[in-house]
């Protein structure tokens, strides 16, 4: 579902000015040698902070509306997320003000994020991943990703992605009532959408919910406005559903304590928070104003892109299943129980949690050594990225 973005060319001026916000990471010291550069939390940017800028470069904690825009200088807006809910885009393009996102920058980190939720959901409640049908709704960057790993885990897969369809035909695409009626965990990956024919707000709701079989999972890390949170309370404490997983929330960061109670697992919407997708965010914004604005940032990516603190992964497979070896690699990159329980005993800290995110590398840094661990394992691992050391 990506976008087409409006860019002009503009030549550099002397006294160029950017407002950015200060939690992206990897830029600063990047355009200060090209301009004037004001960081700020996201949340607290005003329409008085953009009289003189020239670009704006953000997340999804500020709302670009025309209230914000109105009278400012603001040519560009770069937010480095695949998401651009946050932004007005009918009232830039009437204005002539160029936008971009970073569609796909964190799809690898969703990817690692499902993996670890799904290998702890299994294991937790000792099922086998293996067999089981996962019923993808959103099939864009993210959900591609998604399909890869499931049927690298061996489970059947089915897809729900209406504007794809569309475009591709009904082969290899099923209705939303199909995947609600046929999986066992029904995974979110689409934008957010409040009006037109593919609108996403609210798409999980109480009607949704009582067409899914009794038993299935549900996880959300898409948006959190996707789902209707009293409906989701209220199905999960019918008992139809096996459970929740639950990153994305209405109304963040004044997240719901009750919902949260009633989930496996509840993290604090870092789903994509790997330090490798905030690198390729950063990097896709700052070279769409390379762009713009003529600057001679070229093919930019950050070169401090820190290393894992332990790239080894050692692994005795003796006596273990295949998804045990799986599931033993992934948590090695990232152990989604932190982020549960940092949430768990601290909600009110959300917004903190997400600025002050830990160092978290994606399967690609990583060389795994296994030892009598079978074929299948090694094939899986090498799927999802991970180097193996032969």
């Amino acid at each position: 579902m990506g976008i087409k973005n409006c860019l002009f060319s503009h030549e550099i001026s002397d006294n160029m000015k950017i407002v950015a916000d200060d939690k992206i990471p990897f830029l600063k010291g990047v355009l200060e040698p090209y301009a004037e550069v004001i960081y700020l939390p996201g949340n607290k940017i005003s329409r008085n902070d953009l009289v003189n800028a020239d670009a704006l470069l953000i997340r999804t904690r500020t709302k670009c509306t025309g209230d914000l825009l109105k009278g400012s200088g603001v040519s560009f807006i770069g937010t480095a997320t695949i998401g651009f809910d946050h932004i007005d885009t009918q009232y830039c393009e009437k204005n002539k003000i160029s936008w971009t996102n970073a569609p796909g920058c964190n799809s690898l980190s969703v990817q690692q994020y499902i993996a670890a939720a799904l290998l702890k959901l299994a294991s937790e409640f000792r099922f086998n991943l293996a067999g089981k049908t996962l019923g993808i709704v959103g099939v864009g960057n993210v959900g591609s990703k998604v399909e890869k790993l499931a049927k690298l885990l061996g489970m059947n897969v089915i897809l729900n992605d209406p504007p794809r369809a569309r475009k591709e035909g009904d082969k290899n695409f099923v209705t939303l009532g199909d995947v609600l009626f046929n999986s066992d965990i029904v995974t979110l990956h689409v934008p957010l959408n409040v009006v037109g024919e593919d609108s996403t707000y609210h798409l999980f709701n109480e009607k949704t919910f009582k067409k899914m079989k009794k038993g299935t999972w549900f996880i959300n890390s898409s948006r959190g406005e996707v789902t209707e949170t009293q409906a989701l309370k209220k199905v999960l404490d019918s008992g139809k559903l096996g459970g929740a997983i639950i990153d994305v929330w209405e109304h963040e960061p004044d997240i719901d304590i009750d919902l949260m109670a009633k989930t496996f697992l509840s993290t604090p919407h870092i789903a994509g928070y790997s330090t490798d997708g905030k690198a390729k965010g950063t990097s896709m914004i700052v070279n769409s104003l390379y762009r713009h604005f003529n600057l001679p940032l070229r093919d930019w990516y950050p070169l401090n892109v820190p290393e894992p603190g332990q790239p080894e992964i050692n692994i005795d497979g003796k006596g273990k299943t295949d998804e045990a070896v799986i599931m033993e690699a992934v948590m090695h990159t990232y152990n989604i129980d932190e982020d549960n329980i940092n949430l768990r005993f601290s909600p009110p800290d959300f917004e903190k949690q997400r600025g002050n995110y830990r160092l978290r590398r994606e399967f690609p840094a990583f060389n795994v050594s296994l030892a009598q661990g079978s074929k299948q394992s090694k094939r899986v691992l090498k799927g999802l990225g991970f180097r193996i050391n032969l």
